[in-house]
């Protein structure tokens, strides 16, 4: 009871140091055009108030007021948003997949990611869901709390960690356990479910399996797992719930994971008019990798087999766009430079997509997706915005003339200017 004494005298001093803190301010950020939240047309002449981490209020500037910072004639946006990354990876062209997965160590691997991620933020990219270590371990996990201690700069990041094969079915040495493999082998409905659980204890925010991947001498390309050893993937995932995401480049493949409940399919350039229509009715979103498969056809000197690849990704995307298949950014930056992740857009645009569509890919549908309600527009509530030197409504490649990403209200600069 004495103690209850003190108590007033605690508040009250409590109430003087409150009273002597200097008032938060929003800050104010006017632009000539922001898009406004359809996606598809802008608003001339607005001002963006953001307070602490997020945007308080849109509104019309008033004639002559001061501003804590003018954009002048330039395009404001949302934060764009990739959904297949690899931090952990550098482009094949300077290193091959095996000896990074086999030769370097993985704080070798992190070290690179570090830059990686900030080349990727510069980009206005300012979240990714990062689907797979490639043999890094959860070395994602560790880039995510780095960023949260203020280690490093980057966008949010949403970690996949190790990823989920058929054993047998995946590199380097496939038939060898013993030779260290990118993804964590499995076979069997128990193994299945425990992987499961161990990456999610692990930190991962999803869960990536391989629905299907080559085999054989040949490397032709078939479904690994059953449609009930999928389904048991799904379900644990669910009870945890963490979402997943399916590599799945043939119509078996993407059918099994469809119908098992994930909710995304990566690739999917082997799918059938009946395959994604299922997609559609199951609301499943395709994350078509465009880029990557440019970047692999241009490695290989645009010559033999794997230049079908190619076509068959971009019959892929535009058998799905025609379906009406909800469709997102996911680059599967790392194949090609970090930092370069708005390119998937521009194949987007050149293989059918109007800009506006390609925007939202990498916006609202994304940010969905995420089940982020702080991206995706440039709204009260929103966490952070991009601003661009030309209109990318009228040309997509201006999602290439970054001015500067705003994120928790620390502006970064990528021109120096």
């Amino acid at each position: 009871m004495r103690a209850l004494r003190f108590l007033p005298h605690v508040v009250a001093s409590l109430l003087v140091g409150l009273a002597s803190l200097p008032a938060q301010r929003p800050s104010s950020w006017r632009c000539a055009h922001v898009l406004a939240e359809d996606g598809a047309s802008w608003r001339d002449d607005m001002v963006v108030e953001t307070l602490l981490s997020n945007i308080i209020l849109v509104r019309p500037a008033r004639r002559d007021e001061v501003v804590d910072r003018d954009f002048g004639e330039r395009w404001l946006i949302p934060g764009l948003i990739d959904l297949h990354t690899h931090l952990l990876l550098q482009p094949y062209d300077l290193q091959k997949w095996n000896d990074q997965v086999l030769l370097d160590s993985d704080g070798l691997r992190t070290l690179r990611a570090v830059r990686f991620a900030e080349r990727t933020l510069w980009a206005g990219f300012v979240a990714i869901r990062d689907l797979g270590t490639e043999g890094a371990g959860y070395a994602d996990v560790d880039l995510v709390k780095g960023m949260a201690e203020g280690r490093l700069r980057g966008p949010r990041l949403y970690p996949a960690t190790r990823a989920i094969v058929q054993r047998g079915r995946y590199g380097p040495e496939p038939n060898d356990p013993s030779v260290k493999k990118g993804a964590q082998c499995v076979d069997g409905v128990d193994e299945i479910v425990a992987a499961v659980r161990e990456q999610v204890e692990g930190g991962a925010a999803w869960i990536k399996v391989y629905a299907d991947y080559g085999y054989g001498p040949g490397g032709s390309v078939a479904p690994t797992f059953s449609l009930d050893e999928l389904q048991a993937l799904c379900d644990e995932a669910k009870r945890l719930g963490r979402p997943v995401a399916a590599h799945a480049q043939t119509d078996e493949g993407m059918r099994r994971a469809v119908l098992a409940g994930v909710a995304t399919i990566e690739h999917g350039a082997g799918g059938s008019a009946e395959t994604f229509a299922l997609m559609k009715e199951k609301g499943v979103v395709l994350c078509p990798c465009l880029a990557a498969n440019e970047a692999i056809v241009a490695y290989a000197g645009h010559k033999g087999p794997i230049v079908e690849r190619l076509n068959a990704a971009k019959i892929g995307f535009q058998r799905a766009l025609a379906a009406g298949v909800t469709i997102a950014c996911g680059s599967d930056a790392g194949v090609f430079t970090h930092g370069d992740n708005a390119h998937e857009l521009e194949l987007m645009v050149a293989y059918g997509m109007r800009p506006e569509q390609a925007l939202r890919a990498a916006t609202a549908t994304a940010a969905k997706v995420l089940g982020a309600d702080d991206l995706g527009a440039v709204k009260a509530g929103a966490s952070g915005f991009v601003v661009l030197d030309a209109d990318p409504l009228q040309d997509i490649a201006a999602l290439r003339r970054v001015r500067a990403v705003v994120r928790e209200w620390d502006e970064l600069n990528p021109t120096g200017r």
